[in-house]
């Protein structure tokens, strides 16, 4: 068993003040060993600005493991990091980028269990040059340079009472109608059922299918893509043995009375799935991409910019995608062995 892979995120943001904070705790919360990817000088800095007695030391991530429990492994990067919190510098971009990608291919050479993602400022990137959409894309192009082919990375919201799922996600509200198609919900939706069977332990997932528009459309009343897009998916997914129903309208779907009657809710576009599932469990929900031919998780929240470096970041969600990438890395290997 190998450690995790943490990836630095954007450094002037909370997440080198939750990784120390992770590191601190490891031993009270049950923490699964981990290392972080970045710059053990700045985490050093950080450290001592937040008060904190976390030990730093740069080690490699076949060293990780024995490290750990002594002090915070940190693998150094080859690119610099300004050390601004709460100012974000497109000078740390290559650097976050390089962070990704090495935690990517410490995974694939098995020096790490799967791949934990600090959160990142997109337009940190995009004015770099970066060309994906997010952390989700890009892990999919990863994916595709590694092992060929093309992959669909889905992007699942998991807390203690929700899933969800968006089949559109970092777009405009206005492109989502133009954009959702039904080989894009049956994409999504059949890596959602073979991915909450495979790593999750679910039998038979019962995959709620909402609508786009109001009241699901209203018999066609209030827009026509509930019925031509959406319920044509539902019916394809059905035939195939899936069990998926809808499409059903988003403003009754998640009371706890119908959120016992699904395992995951494939949700329209961005803010239909992240709303309800930060609502439910803003401080400990994870963000764990399906569809990839590794294990990836992320707290559900950004970079925080307004708290990084005060001392009022809290971790519980970065804990929580520790753990949960560990447990899903282990069932990997199980399911492997068997």
């Amino acid at each position: 068993m190998a450690s995790l892979a943490l990836t630095a995120g954007d450094p002037s943001g909370i997440g080198p003040d939750i990784a120390l904070l992770a590191w601190a705790r490891r031993q009270a919360l049950g923490i699964p060993a981990f290392f972080l990817i970045g710059d053990p000088d700045l985490m050093a800095r950080r450290a001592r600005r937040l008060g904190m007695d976390v030990p730093i030391q740069p080690s490699s991530p076949a060293d990780a493991d024995a490290v750990f429990q002594r002090a915070l492994p940190v693998v150094p990067l080859g690119n610099s990091f300004t050390d601004t919190p709460g100012m974000s510098d497109m000078l740390n971009a290559a650097g976050i980028i390089e962070s990704i990608d090495r935690a990517v291919e410490a995974v694939e050479d098995r020096f790490a269990d799967a791949v934990v993602t600090l959160p990142i400022a997109k337009k940190t990137l995009y004015d770099s040059g970066f060309r994906h959409p997010g952390h989700t894309e890009y892990l999919a192009h990863l994916a595709d340079l590694r092992h060929g082919g093309s992959h669909t990375a889905v992007m699942m919201l998991c807390g203690p009472e929700l899933r969800t799922i968006p089949v559109t996600i970092h777009i405009p509200i206005a492109d989502v109608p133009g954009q959702l198609t039904t080989e894009a919900i049956l994409a999504t939706a059949r890596i959602a059922a073979r991915d909450l069977a495979r790593r999750f332990g679910i039998d038979r997932p019962r995959l709620a299918v909402l609508g786009l528009n109001p009241h699901a459309g209203e018999g066609g009343t209030i827009g026509d893509e509930d019925i031509s897009v959406i319920l044509p998916a539902v019916e394809q997914l059905q035939h195939e043995g899936i069990a998926a129903f809808g499409p059903l309208p988003a403003d009754t779907m998640f009371h706890a009375r119908a959120r016992a009657s699904y395992d995951v809710a494939i949700c329209m576009y961005h803010d239909q799935a992240l709303i309800p599932a930060k609502m439910l469990a803003f401080d400990d929900a994870v963000n764990v991409t399906l569809g990839l031919p590794f294990v990836r998780t992320s707290p559900d929240h950004g970079t925080a910019f307004d708290i990084a470096g005060t001392g009022r970041a809290r971790a519980d969600s970065l804990v929580a995608a520790l753990k949960l990438a560990r447990r899903l890395a282990d069932a990997r290997s199980e399911a492997a062995i068997a």
